[in-house]
C-alpha cells in the first residue's frame, strides 16, 4: 500500500478544528523602541474571534485581554499538556457549550515579555514602558481591526500568576480603559509571596555567583541551558526587581531589596516593592475599583507561593472599600490550573 497526503488538519488529539479563528499577527511597536533591554520591538499578538464574531453574528462585542504568567512566551498558548486541551482549544470549546452559554467576544493575547523572563506588565526604567505599550498601543489597535466595543464597559483582562497581578493593576492604572478583570493566583501581598525567597536568593548568589549579581547576569545573558537549581531563584529575583525596583540613577540596572552579602533586607528597597502590591495599591485607587463591573479572583489552596493568602488579601482590602468581588479558593497549586481559565473569562464577557 502506498500513503497519500491528505489536506486538513490532523484533528483531535493533535490539532482540533476551532467553531472561531485565531489570528496570528505580527506588529511593531513605537513604545518599546529603544528600551534598555534591546528587547524586540516586533512582537506576536494573537487575536481570537468566537463563532459569532466570525460569521458575522455578534457585533459591537466584549474583549477581553489576556497575559501570561512570568517567563511566558505568546507561542505557549498553543502548548498542549497530555490528554488535555490547549489552552486557546478551552477557550475556542467554551463559546459551543450549551450549559455555559458563553456571551460572544475576542480574546486578545498579548505578548509583554522581556529577555528578563517578564514585564510585570507595569513602566519600568529598567525593562520598558510595557503598561504603555499593552495600553496605549494593542488595545486601539485591536479596536480599530475587530468589532469590538471601545468602551472601558466592554473591556476586560485576565490572567494567572503574574498575569494575574497585571489583571489586578492594569485596572487601577487605567480605568479608562478596563471595566472588568479575573486574576488567578495573581502575585500579591508581597511579603508572603516574595520574601520567603530572599534568603534563597542570597544563598544562591553566595554560592554561585561570588555574591555578585552581575556576574549571574553575565552567566545568564549567555546561557545554552538553564539551570533551574543554579538559576532559578535569580531569575524570579532579578525580573521581580527589574518591574519594582529600577535604578533610578542607572537605566537598565536594578536596585536589590536585600544586601546580597548577607540577605539582610534594605527597607528602602522593599518599600519600593510594597508601592506596587495590589494590597497596598487597592487602597489608592478605590474609586478605579468601585467603578469595575466585575472582579473575579481565584486560587489553589495549596499554592506553592501562597497566592491563595495573596487572594485572601486582596479580597480582604476590597471588601474594607465596599468594592463588588468574588473569591475562589479551590484544592489546588500553583500549576496546572488552566481549565479553570474559561469560567472566569465568560464570567466576565456576561458583564462587559
Amino acid at each position: 500500500m502506498t500513503m497519500k497526503e491528505v489536506q486538513g488538519l490532523a484533528g483531535a488529539p493533535w490539532e482540533k478544528p476551532l467553531a472561531g479563528r485565531l489570528d496570528k499577527l505580527v506588529v511593531e511597536s513605537e513604545i518599546l523602541a529603544g528600551n534598555p533591554l534591546g528587547d524586540p520591538t516586533r512582537r506576536p499578538l494573537y487575536v481570537y474571534a468566537s463563532p459569532g464574531v466570525v460569521n458575522g453574528t455578534a457585533t459591537d462585542v466584549g474583549s477581553i485581554y489576556v497575559i501570561q504568567g512570568f517567563s511566558g512566551q505568546l507561542d505557549m498558548w498553543l502548548g498542549r499538556t497530555a490528554f488535555e486541551p490547549t489552552v486557546i482549544e478551552r477557550f475556542d470549546a467554551m463559546f459551543s457549550d450549551r450549559e455555559r452559554e458563553c456571551p460572544d467576544g475576542v480574546l486578545v493575547f498579548v505578548d509583554a515579555w522581556t529577555s528578563l523572563g517578564g514585564s510585570q506588565f507595569i513602566n519600568s526604567g529598567a525593562t520598558g514602558d510595557y503598561a504603555d505599550y499593552i495600553c496605549d498601543e494593542i488595545v486601539p489597535f485591536v479596536d480599530d481591526r475587530y468589532q469590538t466595543a471601545s468602551s472601558p464597559a466592554h473591556r476586560g483582562i485576565a490572567g494567572k500568576s503574574s498575569g494575574g497581578y497585571g489583571a489586578m493593576v492594569l485596572p487601577m492604572l487605567r480605568p479608562d480603559l478596563f471595566g472588568a478583570l479575573a486574576s488567578h493566583a495573581g502575585d500579591a501581598l508581597f511579603e508572603v509571596c516574595y520574601l520567603p525567597e530572599f534568603g534563597r536568593a542570597a544563598r544562591s548568589l553566595r554560592d554561585n555567583f561570588g555574591g555578585s549579581i552581575d556576574n549571574f547576569k553575565r552567566e545568564f545573558a549567555t546561557l545554552e541551558t538553564l539551570n533551574w537549581d543554579r538559576h532559578g531563584e535569580l531569575i524570579n529575583l532579578y525580573g521581580m526587581a527589574a518591574a519594582y525596583s529600577p535604578d533610578p540613577d542607572r537605566p537598565g540596572e536594578v536596585l536589590l531589596p536585600f544586601d546580597p552579602s548577607t540577605g539582610r533586607l534594605d527597607e528602602d528597597v522593599w518599600a519600593l516593592w510594597l508601592e506596587h502590591d495590589p494590597v497596598r495599591m487597592a487602597p489608592r485607587h478605590a474609586q478605579a475599583l468601585r467603578g469595575l463591573r466585575r472582579i473575579y479572583l481565584d486560587a489553589g489552596r495549596s499554592d506553592e507561593y501562597f497566592l491563595d493568602l495573596g487572594a485572601q488579601a486582596f479580597a480582604a482590602e476590597l471588601e474594607k472599600l465596599g468594592v463588588a468581588h468574588t473569591l475562589e479558593l479551590f484544592d489546588g497549586r500553583h500549576g496546572g490550573i488552566s481549565y479553570r481559565y474559561p469560567a472566569a473569562i465568560c464570567e466576565l464577557l456576561r458583564v462587559i
